[in-house]
């Protein structure tokens, strides 16, 4: 489980196809302090949660499946990219976000910003579908960042990115046209599901 507070950005350090299977392996710098992070942890990678294969000085290494690459950003990862990072909870951790699973819902696609008052309000378009479960005042992780939704207009929703958060994580980096993995609140979910079944 996370929570949306982006504790790291890393870079993409290097990409290799496994021979054996579909999935690829992505080495990850970063400033945590690796040899306290075990192997088979978890660590949510712009969102996704991805599994600890291989440590080393400053990176680590992750293994992402086919299925991975294909419905979320990470099919487009480069050397270079930078990739929001976040180790799983621990009991007694602080919940300054929201509770997340680090399952990514899907791709949206960034379509404006506009500077608010020193902060930033980004517009994004989710896939069709997807729009019932996104409320205003309500919680959605984009790229693994904890955010509050402002406004719904169909598959349309806004955000404020604040300084710190803009300092802070990829959306330093994001421009309109970009792509952003996104989960949806986990209660949204949930209550869709059971409306689906009544």
């Amino acid at each position: 489980m996370f929570t949306g507070i982006v504790a790291d950005v890393g870079r993409v350090a290097a990409l290799a196809r496994r021979t054996d299977t579909t999935d690829t392996r992505i080495a990850i710098e970063t400033r945590f302090e690796v040899d306290q992070v075990a192997l088979g942890a978890s660590i949510a990678c712009s969102g996704c949660c991805l599994t600890v294969v291989e440590k080393g000085a400053g990176r680590f290494a992750v293994e992402a499946s086919a299925e991975t690459l294909d419905c979320t950003t990470l099919g487009a990862w480069a050397v270079g990219t930078a990739v929001n990072l976040e180790r799983a909870l621990k009991a007694g951790d602080e919940l300054g976000g929201h509770l997340m699973a680090g399952h990514v819902d899907g791709v949206a696609r960034a379509v404006a910003r506009q500077p608010v008052a020193g902060s930033t309000r980004w517009e994004f378009e989710l896939p069709a579908g997807f729009e019932r479960l996104v409320a205003p005042k309500g919680s959605i992780a984009l790229d693994g960042v904890s955010l509050t939704v402002n406004h719904v207009d169909g598959t349309r929703f806004t955000v404020n990115i604040i300084p710190h958060t803009f300092e802070n994580t990829t959306f330093s980096e994001l421009k309109p046209g970009d792509r952003v993995n996104f989960e949806v609140d986990m209660l949204a979910r949930y209550v869709a599901r059971l409306m689906d079944k009544a």
